[in-house]
């Protein structure tokens, strides 16, 4: 299966039958990064969490009074 990266537009072969071949076949929400391009934002995302800067933001769940 011939892929291209959503970043460098790097055109790639990957397996056919692989997981991420399937996940990409199904759902067409998912996209493909490179190897160089994921250990790049790997990096500079950890570089941010180090530098205590970072915040991770999470839905904010309002307690249901019925459901106690």
């Amino acid at each position: 299966m011939r892929v291209q990266c959503v970043l460098c537009n790097v055109v790639e072969d990957i397996e056919d039958y692989s997981p991420l071949a399937k996940r990409l076949r199904n759902r067409p929400i998912h996209t493909y990064m490179c190897d160089s391009c994921y250990d790049r934002i790997e990096k500079r995302t950890n570089e941010r969490k180090s530098t205590g800067n970072f915040k991770t933001y999470e839905e904010k769940k309002d307690e249901d009074e019925w459901l106690i």
